[in-house]
């Protein structure tokens, strides 16, 4: 049992220190988009991006302006942070950050979770909305991307190539995540990149 919780660590560690890599920061891909000559178009409604870190860029989000040349005209992405207790009080759940500019419809929202508490995404957006985001949301008519990435095993140095055969058979039997996040199966875009290990 050791072996494996120190392998998905470690491999958890790896893959995220890569994919943080490919992902770049957040507020400078909001810089490029403002400085974009000709500026991305804005296609209707609300795209909402879910993220592990809001520091960085959802590759989802990435994917969609450099593949499809478009940008939602609301885009919210959604970090969750897990807190050592078993229920976040809700007043404190969720906090909304403009990323510089209150014009763009752009907005991070991180929701703080207990570990016992629920993670409902559209339920945190709802609760984002009320507390004000740059535009109108309706998230019955939002659409959901989760930026899935499947990992291509290296020679890379960092962890015997046993284990790192053992963490991508772990990793392939994770949980879903449309169910996870309680996303709507109908309008969830899963947008896939690799990431080396």
């Amino acid at each position: 049992m050791f072996v494996l919780l120190k392998t998905w660590q470690r491999g958890r560690e790896m893959v995220t220190a890569n994919r943080t890599e490919e992902e770049g920061p957040l507020r400078t891909f909001v810089e490029e988009l403002r400085a974009a000559d000709p500026p991305v178009a804005r296609v209707p409604r609300t795209g909402i991006f879910l993220n592990a870190r809001g520091e960085t860029t959802p590759l989802a989000l990435r994917a969609n302006v450099e593949h499809n040349h478009v940008l939602h005209e609301c885009v919210v992405i959604v970090s969750i942070e897990r807190l050592r207790v078993p229920h976040a009080h809700p007043d404190d759940i969720v906090t909304i950050d403009d990323l510089g500019y209150g014009d763009d419809g752009i907005s991070h929202v991180t929701a703080r979770l207990g570990f016992q508490d629920e993670t409902d995404v559209p339920r945190i957006v709802r609760m984002a909305a009320r507390k004000g985001l740059e535009r109108d949301v309706n998230v019955d008519s939002a659409s959901f991307f989760l930026s899935r990435t499947t990992i291509v095993r290296t020679d890379a140095p960092g962890m015997a190539g046993w284990r790192k055969r053992l963490f991508m058979t772990m990793a392939r039997n994770a949980s879903d995540p449309v169910t996870y996040f309680g996303l709507p199966d109908d309008r969830t875009v899963v947008m896939g990149s690799h990431v080396k290990f």
